[in-house]
């Protein structure tokens, strides 16, 4: 190795770390703890023994159940408005509070506030600084960024970018050898794809589990810039593991709601999506990967997981990555043997760290594993097929599980424990669902396969139905691959984990929209010997049909239908599939209610699955009846799956709808016009 590649190897070895710990430096300086946003008081005979108290207001910034509490090394005391909570370790209530400043007050070791304010629920998350004030309620203020950080959102973002042109850097060589117009052509993909899922990035609503993902990844990043690696700081969401929230949790320090979040959800998306084209080049040629970006970028599946603050958006990109990995693993090797064997291995474990990434994002994506191993096997070189297998088989898995243990701290002290804890609460049962005509908890096997077929588009299945003709007779590795890419995420189905429709097939479903690009692109290339522009008006019309399909059922992608099922409405009418599932759509019922009902009015929530969605009013919450007959308003959510109980004076006042099929209803009882 000569002076200057070994200067510039240390160079870019030293220079991203230290510029990493200088931004952590300076957040260490300017950022401020809670507790500095508080005013010490003197001591209160009931405050446990040896303790400080701090005192001050809590901004409130929606009226309505808010959950706050603390963790303490100890006995603390916690009262706000007047309402007091103790406890040790970690100490909690529910209290229904009004939109605006609260009295808050707190004496305990070690103390760290927490809560769940009005929109978000699951596991807590701790208080913002910007959320406190050392005043009264009547002098208290807040600040434009109250409920965030964004300082904490820079700093991490900028950690972020560090790693990731560092990575480039190492892979500077490899970069430089992709063509240019590939280049450009996944850089239309990736912002054809962004624009898309940034478009009315919340109009389908809060969906179940955003407020977990959400609140788990803002407070995994305010540990990361506290170097906190306390066990009991990474006890968040600890069922899954921590990537997703990572990013997440970058979007989550900039505002007090998911938007931010979301846009990094919908760059994860489009990054997979761009990636499509690269694979495409190596399988077939350059147009097939484009082609196959673009159907991805607007195939309603796609689109509505690149929108929630969830763990599909981020495994659609780590597998595609590692795909594009895994088919470079020989390229470009030197003459000499042992060099040539050295570079091979480097490769493969830069592949195992790949897979670890996308393991720690979601367990399931563990399955990336052995496809990856086979297609650097069956596109290494002649002679080198045996030597890969068997450095492969070493090398993924092993890197993949360091990467998984380095990347979440929460296994540095108890790894096993900590995998045990995890599977435990992964075990529980989910909540039964319509499927074909029944509802059950317990799904067959085969229970991704028909929702596969009935949400691909129609001019997507055709498309894939001309490369299932087209693989045959090809008989190549191009084929092969995407089999193999088609099958191996289906492997979730031997798991307990059969639910929520395409959810957990993500990939699966990238790979449909390569297959259906390749299909289209061998029936153009049938056509180009009458008609040269074949291929460019064929992919015009599917872009085109794709777009008129988003266009159709917007904004609630996660309850598109194809054709060949006959839409939405005819899945709910008989039940074949779930809609409405996810609480998307809820929002608009709960909203015509609190523009309606008069003050202090009842409510009936009961016929919400995923109630924690359902956020009414603050005047609503305390008159809130468990029988809808004395209700004054009723709100059912997806009342095709599960029918609710309306009274019959009740009548129907406002319904959401998607693609024909209810979504959510509300019912009044109320005399008179609402």
């Amino acid at each position: 190795m000569s002076r200057a590649r070994a200067l510039t190897i240390q160079y870019w070895g030293v220079f991203p770390i230290a510029l990493a710990a200088a931004l952590l430096g300076v957040r260490a300086l300017v950022a401020t703890p809670q507790l500095a946003r508080l005013a010490p008081v003197p001591a209160d005979p009931r405050d446990p023994p040896g303790t400080h108290a701090y005192a001050g207001s809590l901004d409130i910034a929606r009226g309505g159940p808010v959950i706050i509490g603390f963790q303490s090394s100890g006995l603390g005391r916690l009262t706000v408005g007047g309402h007091e909570i103790a406890g040790r370790v970690l100490a909690k209530d529910r209290l229904v509070l009004a939109a605006g400043p609260v009295a808050l007050r707190v004496a305990a070791p070690d103390v760290r506030l927490i809560w769940s304010p009005v929109g978000r629920r699951g596991d807590p998350e701790y208080v913002p600084a910007s959320s406190l004030s050392p005043d009264p309620p009547e002098r208290a203020s807040f600040g434009a960024f109250a409920g965030a950080a964004p300082l904490d959102g820079a700093i991490a973002a900028a950690l972020l970018v560090i790693l990731v042109a560092s990575l480039c850097v190492l892979a500077r060589r490899r970069l430089r050898a992709v063509p240019r117009e590939t280049w450009l052509a996944m850089a239309a993909v990736f912002a054809a794809a962004c624009i898309v899922r940034w478009i009315d990035l919340s109009g389908f609503g809060q969906t179940w589990d955003e407020d977990v993902n959400w609140a788990s990844g803002r407070n995994y990043i305010t540990n990361i810039l506290a170097l906190d690696v306390r066990a009991d700081s990474w006890q968040w969401n600890l069922e899954h593991p921590p990537v997703m929230k990572y990013l997440a949790g970058i979007g989550a320090q900039f505002a007090d709601g998911y938007g931010p979040a979301r846009a990094i959800s919908a760059m994860c998306v489009a990054l997979g999506c761009a990636l499509l084209v690269p694979i495409g080049v190596r399988l077939y040629r350059l147009r097939v990967g484009v082609l196959a970006g673009a159907v991805a970028a607007l195939l309603p599946p796609l689109v509505a997981h690149g929108q929630i603050v969830g763990h599909e958006a981020p495994s659609v990109l780590w597998w595609t990555l590692a795909i594009v990995l895994a088919l470079g693993v020989h390229d470009d090797l030197p003459d000499e043997v042992h060099l040539a064997r050295k570079q091979i291995r480097t490769r493969l474990a830069w592949l195992g760290v790949a897979v670890g990434v996308a393991l720690s994002s979601r367990f399931i994506n563990g399955l990336c594993g052995p496809l990856v191993l086979a297609i650097a096997v069956m596109y290494a070189r002649e002679g080198w097929r045996r030597q890969t297998l068997r450095d492969g088989i070493v090398l993924v898995p092993a890197l993949a599980i360091v990467t998984l243990y380095v990347i979440w701290p929460r296994m540095w002290g108890h790894p096993f424990l900590a995998l045990h804890d995890s599977f435990a609460k992964l075990a529980h049962s989910h909540s039964p669902e319509p499927f074909l005509g029944e509802i059950t908890a317990h799904p067959p096997p085969y229970y991704f396969l028909p929702y596969l077929g009935a949400t691909l588009p129609l001019g997507v299945l055709i498309g894939f139905v001309a490369w299932c003709v087209r693989a045959p007779r090809a008989r190549d590795r191009s084929a092969v691959v995407v089999l193999a890419w088609l099958v191996v995420p289906l492997g979730v189905a031997a798991s307990p984990v059969r639910q929520d429709g395409v959810r957990y097939v993500l990939p699966t479903v990238a790979a449909l929209a390569f297959a259906a690009a390749a299909g289209w692109e061998w029936l153009a290339s049938a056509l180009e010997r009458r008609w040269r522009h074949a291929f460019a008006a064929l992919a015009g019309a599917l872009v085109l049909y794709l777009a008129i399909v988003l266009a159709r059922i917007h904004p609630y992608y996660l309850d598109y239908f194809a054709e060949q099922v006959g839409g939405t409405g005819t899945v709910a009418e008989h039940g074949w599939f779930e809609t409405a599932w996810w609480g998307e759509g809820v929002d608009r019922a709960v909203d015509y209610v609190n523009e309606h009902a008069a003050p202090n009015a009842r409510v009936f929530r009961e016929c919400i699955e995923p109630a924690h969605l359902a956020w009414f009013r603050q005047d609503l919450w305390l008159p809130m009846t468990r029988d809808p007959a004395t209700a004054d308003w009723i709100v059912a959510y997806a009342p095709a799956s599960y029918p609710c109980a309306i009274p019959r004076d009740a009548r129907r006042v406002f319904a959401v709808e998607a693609g024909g099929a209810t979504l959510a209803e509300v019912w009044s009882r109320v005399s008179g016009k609402p």
